[in-house]
């Protein structure tokens, strides 16, 4: 199998790619859904993919996914040439989803380091099924289409079979600089040219065992010989320009030249036709010299065939190497990175900024009348290099939320068509970016909203007529950047939520106050109910709500993340779940406060305002519970000190400090000590030895090496 023959970097390398062009085979899909057909461009697009992912699952020896694939790829190759006009789109949308999801289950099962046992003998019969149906069922006179026959190779050198119609040509390959394990993207394109090629040859010749063809192909480029009755513009087509291939020059030549291959290996000189003739330079250690045209030309060295490879441009112009030619712009490359060693170059920058905070908060430099101006100049300037760096790694991590945005619309997609309903799904501010571990955490919250949308939220076709709406729903998810958090809302154009119904069923579950009457509950605490576990107002169980417990999970998530969930909703008209979530999980601004010996943190964008306390603001309730009266407003008062049951707070209100917060339009005024300052906090979990604190989210560790807790409000209120 498999691991016999690959190593693990080439696994990685078939894992992120495939796994990229499923995602865009997926997008495409989705695109065209509510089409008619495919345009010829999308078909195209499917087509490449999946002849990618059959050439690259046939390197790795995955049977069942070249299987499948391969099968795909004769369909789109009857659609791209055939051109019929009688496919049942949405049944050929199907088809491709399934596909898309046997993949991507191998995927999986490989990256588990599990074997890719599944079969897709079921999917592939139906696509037989299928494709010849269409072909049955054409109405026009049928073309004659060359079958798409997939052929196992058995060795990369092929036997010539030369003819009076074959072509011969020089192809060579200039990868990205620095790009990963070069010698399996290669490989990659001497599989991919195998099926056209009648002899094939390539440079360096071992491309997976030797460890040093890497280096050669990255410094020299990598070449083939290929003879093939194609045409450049088919080669091209296998082989195109990405993010690993920089530029592909493909030269046709005679069969004498093409029998006398690479004769100067390693040292091949490449020739531009169009700089000045004075501009070449050393090639293989010989120094050859092009004089103008109206001097002697001398040669070193008589030249071997092979030597120079011409571009051809206009007449006239000069000469110079083409590894000199000047570059006319910048060219953003990019390279992929294992997200584990992000992970920890976060670590290492955090680490950085408590060093940075102990450094410049060291007790030694805290002397009366002491002058440290060249310090405090050098102290300035590292801490403008280790924030410039800082920002630099996070951007890095900050990831465009396109992908969760487009695995939720194959939920609306899978579970209306599931349900029997019409749903139009719109995607809003998809390009907003958040932390790469944010974008995780809130991949399964937004799969519960979204279907809860789909599920409770949009009626059934004829219930929406009657009730005068569009018999097609509509499910709108959107993003943006507002606050330093990020807002992501799943808005629907449904029944919206019942707040008679939700009161009664959480009066039948003794979630409210029995001494307080319904209508003294605004909509946001009534909405706010069905969050609660085991609270679902649905009667039947189905397959995907009605347990109670999906909105339990969201919230859940969301608090492990420091994010909230606010709801919005008219009855007959629709809901919007609002999520509020953080634009990073690493590093935050935030307040240093004192409770007696102990310190806490307090993210610095929910502070509202601080005052010093003074006793005559307080009230007190006939339950003992405090309010602070500030400026004709009441808020709830929470000690620090006497919540954590600190010994050694303050007392005396008159010497402490009121610090009004607010989060989701709530505020609370909390009772502390003294204020430290403003201060770059690296978020640390709180180890698992210790038992969850309501009311703290993480801990840090501050200047003079003390460790402080991070306090989350959002708790506090509750």
């Amino acid at each position: 199998m498999a691991e016999d023959f690959s190593t693990q970097g080439m696994l990685e390398i078939y894992l992120y790619e495939n796994g990229q062009l499923l995602e865009r085979l997926q997008e495409i899909v989705l695109e065209y859904k509510d089409e008619e057909c495919f345009d010829e461009d999308s078909i195209n697009e499917i087509f490449r993919a999946m002849h990618t992912i059959k050439g690259s699952s046939g390197v790795m020896m995955f049977d069942e996914v070249t299987r499948i694939s391969h099968k795909l790829e004769d369909v789109f190759y009857y659609l791209r040439e055939s051109k019929p006009d009688n496919v049942p789109h949405m049944e050929l949308v199907e088809h491709v989803l399934q596909v898309v999801d046997f993949i991507t289950s191998e995927m999986i099962k490989i990256e588990g380091g599990q074997p890719a046992d599944g079969s897709a003998e079921d999917y592939v019969t139906a696509l037989d099924a299928f494709l010849n149906k269409i072909k049955n069922g054409e109405g026009e006179a049928k073309k004659e289409i060359k079958e798409n026959v997939y052929v196992e190779p058995q060795q990369f050198y092929i036997a010539p079979m030369a003819s009076s119609s074959s072509r011969f040509y020089k192809i060579y390959l200039t990868f990205q600089k620095d790009l990963p394990l070069a010698n399996v993207h290669a490989y990659k394109a001497v599989y991919s040219l195998k099926e056209i090629a009648e002899d094939l040859l390539h440079y360096p010749e071992d491309i997976i065992s030797d460890e040093s063809a890497a280096e050669e192909i990255l410094e020299n480029g990598f070449k083939i010989l290929l003879q093939a009755q194609c045409t450049e513009e088919d080669i091209r087509g296998i082989i195109q320009e990405g993010y690993d291939i920089q530029k592909v020059d493909v030269y046709e030549c005679s069969a004498k030249d093409f029998q006398q291959g690479f004769d100067s290996v390693g040292s091949e000189i490449r020739i531009d036709l169009d700089a000045p003739i004075e501009e070449t330079s050393v090639a293989g250690g010989e120094m050859i010299i092009m004089a103008p045209a109206t001097q002697e030309v001398t040669e070193k060295k008589p030249i071997a065939p092979g030597d120079f490879v011409i571009e051809s441009k206009g007449p006239g112009t000069g000469k110079k190497l083409a590894k000199d030619k000047p570059k006319k712009h910048d060219k953003a490359a990019f390279m992929s990175v294992d997200i584990r060693k992000m992970d920890m170059l976060m670590d290492l920058i955090g680490e950085l900024v408590i060093a940075e905070s102990v450094v410049l908060q060291n007790p030694d430099l805290q002397v009366p009348g002491l002058k440290l101006d060249n310090f405090t100049k050098a102290a300035r300037q590292m801490k403008k290099i280790s924030s410039d760096l800082q920002n630099t790694i996070m951007s890095m991590r900050m990831v465009p939320l396109t992908n969760t945005f487009q695995k939720m619309n194959r939920i609306v997609f899978d579970v209306s068509r599931k349900l029997g309903k019409d749903i139009e799904f719109e995607m809003i501010g998809d390009q907003t970016e958040v932390d790469k571990n944010v974008s995780e955490h809130i991949s399964d919250p937004l799969m519960h909203l979204v279907r809860n949308s789909v599920d409770h939220g949009i009626e059934m076709p004829d219930e929406r007529a009657a009730a005068g709406k569009t018999e097609k729903g509509k499910i709108t998810l959107s993003a943006k950047n507002e606050s330093g958090k990020i807002w992501i809302t799943v808005q629907d154009n449904g029944k919206g939520l019942d707040r008679a119904k939700i009161l009664a069923k959480a009066r039948k579950n003794e979630l409210l106050d029995p001494y307080k009457l319904d209508k003294e509950y605004t909509d946001k605490e009534v909405f706010q109910l069905i969050t609660l576990p085991g609270f679902s107002t649905k009667e039947a169980v189905t397959e995907y709500s009605g347990r109670g417990v999906g909105m339990d999970v969201v919230v859940s998530n969301l608090q492990a993340i420091g994010g909230s969930l606010e709801i919005e909703s008219v009855l007959g008209q629709g809901s919007q779940m609002i999520m509020k979530i953080p634009l990073t999980l690493a590093i935050i601004d935030g307040i240093v406060m004192k409770v007696g010996k102990s310190a806490f943190v307090l993210e610095t964008n929910l502070v509202k305002e601080f005052m010093r306390a003074q006793q005559d603001m307080l009230v007190m309730k006939p339950d003992g519970q405090e309010l602070v009266m500030v400026r004709g407003e009441c808020y709830p008062v929470l000690r620090v000190g006497e919540w954590y049951q600190l010994s050694d707070y303050k007392l005396d209100m008159e010497k402490a400090m009121f610090v009004l917060v607010e989060i989701e339009e709530q505020v609370i005024c909390l009772v502390v000590d003294d204020l430290v300052g403003k201060q770059e906090i690296v978020v640390k979990p709180i180890p698992d030895y210790v038992k969850k604190v309501k009311g703290l989210s993480g801990c840090t560790q501050l200047g003079d090496g003390s460790i402080a807790l991070i306090l989350d409000v959002g708790a506090l209120t509750k």
